[in-house]
């Protein structure tokens, strides 16, 4: 215990001032740190939500092809003047504006974009099932730029209730109409390979890519 001799017992420990003063300033630092660490890393989570779920919109959005129908108006042994190409949303997709969609058809290496008629339409969500009937107005409205709708399911009007800007959604079936005379100048005739695209406004897009069959033995032909 010979070191507690050298202790006076008039000496008292202190704390200056400015240790004081600076272990304040530590404390305000760090809780100033914290509060922006926090509202920056709760901004970034909310961004990433909001990209995140605008990704899942995107990816899962789009157009799909169901299938692609030909019509040889002279079968036996005629071409094909007319496609009728089914589409869809994608499951869990957003709504997509027709006035705004594309579709894009290579055949002999000539290319065609064709942007929607709002006068080649016709409603046939009654119940017709002469879709080829060239009387209809998605048929005898439409020109060498453009494709025409035919409405066979529209649940909730989306697309029957403004024809200018038919918006196809889940549960909708319709389909696009062309006239390959008036596109291409002629039909398709045997063994003759087609590629194109249905595009969307966002989304991704609907393919179509078929061979035409080597021959014509009834008027309507599964294509795709």
């Amino acid at each position: 215990m010979g070191w507690l001799k050298g202790l006076k017992r008039d000496k008292k420990g202190a704390i200056g001032i400015e240790i004081l003063i600076v272990f304040i300033a530590i404390v305000l630092v760090a809780a100033v740190s914290a509060a922006v660490l926090i509202q920056t890393v709760g901004y970034l989570q909310q961004k990433a939500t909001a990209t995140g779920r605008e990704t899942t919109k995107e990816v899962a959005s789009g157009i799909k092809v169901v299938r692609v129908l030909g019509y040889d108006p002279s079968a036996p042994g005629g071409t094909i003047d007319k496609l009728a190409i089914y589409v869809e949303t994608n499951t869990g997709g957003q709504p997509i504006d027709l006035s705004k969609t594309i579709v894009a058809l290579s055949v002999n290496g000539n290319t065609s974009e064709l942007t929607y008629n709002s006068t080649a339409y016709s409603d046939l969500t009654t119940g017709s099932n002469n879709i080829f009937n060239s009387s209809l107005g998605a048929w005898k409205n439409l020109t060498a730029e453009n494709f025409g709708i035919i409405v066979l399911q529209d649940a909730d009007g989306s697309i029957t209730r403004n024809t200018a800007n038919p918006t196809l959604d889940s549960g909708d079936k319709v389909i696009l109409t062309v006239d390959l005379t008036k596109v291409f100048g002629s039909g398709l005739g045997n063994r003759v390979p087609v590629t194109g695209s249905v595009t969307p406004e966002f989304g991704a897009p609907g393919i179509i890519q078929f061979t035409t069959p080597p021959a014509f033995t009834e008027k309507v032909i599964e294509l795709q």
